[in-house]
């Protein structure tokens, strides 16, 4: 506990790195809690096949989101979704090797119903202790913004939001005197950028957010120089909002401190979780399909003719170009430096065609391209060479979309993204929600993308 004496007030808050990482541990907690307690309740003995089902959920579960921030209504259906979408995995996995028999299925009902209840439970239960921790006066942190241009006022409104953790906006410093300066009110002004540190030291400022453009560098330079004379946490806020910031990260190289602005998020561990859960799931998927493919090839053949599996060059991972399979559902098969898209009633679909279309089933030869190592399950579907070429000039930032393998089903697919995109803004629409899924993957995200893309097979009206 450290007392800041130019205001008395106590500086001790919750950090966030210990509720992220009691949001990390939570929901893995809860769901092997409750697989333990209802062995318990039925007087079941916990045998190795329990424990290992216990460490398969912890780590399809670890990290657990940071929820405590959420609106009840995305929390109560991310829980479900996800939850819904493990049971579902691990479901596969049980009737692929044989192993549901070992678990008592009285036990199995009462932990896939108590898990989300009390994952539910435990979000209002720590959702209403943040909301009382921060409402202790001793636990409130005031801020203030330096500089009143258009980050300025990004940075002001992101303060007083109510997940900003008990933060206070105070007010901001600028040089200029207009009456309103961008959207910040003359009232919030607290006075020029001379009198910032004093006015900081006096009323005993915890946090300082420096939104001041790269130009002002000597002026950057000066207040840094008096802000150390405060005990305030000085933040400077880089206007990057004109880039695409993926994956953003401060890190060290041989000492020199290199900041992050566009990077892949499967490095380290992230990547090896990412490539066993598509071998896994993969490898699983096949063996169960194996019938439907055969039966799908067999279909394609009778007809209509050609070739049963259809070949199309497509971007992959660091815009590589990858031979991306499915099985063949038109009359022709554009490979070359025009290809149109698929349209709704488009003559070169044959019948049969349209129906593995409709259902997705074209797809299917493209877990073969996983197990490659060419694709992933989840990630931004891989587009045609030639449509590359095409909009890498007219889309900003939509390479970026290839910092990680192509998906046989993504982000965007499973937002309402699916079918042709016949104008620019459509295209826009999916680059952006490929790029959400690169800045937010999680081992749950496509667990729930997964689970929604199942639910799309039966339910999508776009499908053709």
């Amino acid at each position: 506990m450290f007392e800041d004496r130019s205001n008395k007030r106590t500086f001790f808050s919750a950090p966030q790195s210990v509720t992220s990482l009691i949001a990390a541990f939570m929901e893995p907690a809860i769901s092997v809690g409750a697989f333990l307690g209802a062995s318990l309740v039925y007087d079941e003995p916990i045998l190795r096949s329990d424990l290992v089902l216990c460490l398969l959920i912890f780590a399809l579960t670890f990290p657990g989101r940071n929820r405590f921030q959420d609106r009840p209504l995305n929390a109560f259906v991310d829980i479900s979704s996800s939850w819904l979408a493990l049971l579902l995995i691990l479901a596969l996995c049980g009737y692929a090797t044989r192993s549901l028999e070992l678990f008592d299925q009285r036990v199995l009902l009462v932990w896939a119903l108590a898990t989300p209840t009390l994952q539910w439970l435990a979000f209002f239960v720590g959702r209403r202790a943040l909301r009382w921790w921060w409402a202790l006066p001793a636990h409130r942190r005031s801020a203030v913004v330096i500089g009143a241009g258009p980050l300025g006022l990004k940075v002001a409104q992101a303060l007083q939001r109510p997940g900003a953790g008990g933060t206070r906006f105070a007010g901001y410093f600028d040089d200029r005197a207009d009456e309103r300066v961008h959207g910040l009110a003359a009232p919030d002004r607290l006075g020029m950028l001379r009198q910032a540190a004093p006015w900081i030291r006096e009323n005993g400022v915890h946090e300082v957010y420096i939104t001041l453009p790269l130009g002002s560098q000597p002026r950057i330079v000066g207040l840094l120089e008096q802000l150390q004379g405060t005990t305030a946490s000085v933040f400077y806020v880089p206007d990057v909002f004109g880039i695409s910031i993926i994956q953003g990260r401060l890190q060290d190289m041989n000492g020199v401190p290199v900041v992050g602005i566009c990077d892949t998020p499967f490095v380290g561990t992230n990547d090896l979780v990412k490539r066993a859960s598509d071998l896994v799931l993969a490898s699983i998927i096949l063996v169960l399909i194996a019938p439907v493919m055969l039966l799908l090839a067999i279909g394609v053949k009778l007809s209509s003719p050609g070739p049963v599996i259809f070949k199309q060059r497509r971007n992959g991972l660091a815009g590589e170009e990858i031979m991306v399979w499915k099985f063949r559902s038109m009359t022709t098969q554009d490979d070359g430096a025009v290809v149109p898209q698929a349209r709704r009633d488009d003559p070169r679909v044959t019948p049969f065609g349209a129906f593995m279309r409709r259902t997705s089933l074209d797809e299917l030869p493209q877990f073969f391209n996983v197990l490659q190592g060419q694709m992933s399950i989840v990630g931004p579907r891989p587009h045609a060479v030639a449509h590359n070429e095409e909009y890498r000039r007219l889309i900003k930032a939509y390479m970026v979309r290839h910092k990680v393998k192509p998906g046989i089903t993504g982000w965007a697919q499973v937002n309402g993204q699916r079918g042709e995109t016949d104008t620019l803004e459509k295209m826009q629409a999916r680059v952006e929600y490929d790029l959400e899924y690169l800045r937010n993957w999680s081992l749950v995200l496509d667990l729930q993308i997964i689970a929604r893309t199942i639910k799309l097979v039966f339910f999508d009206g776009k499908a053709y």
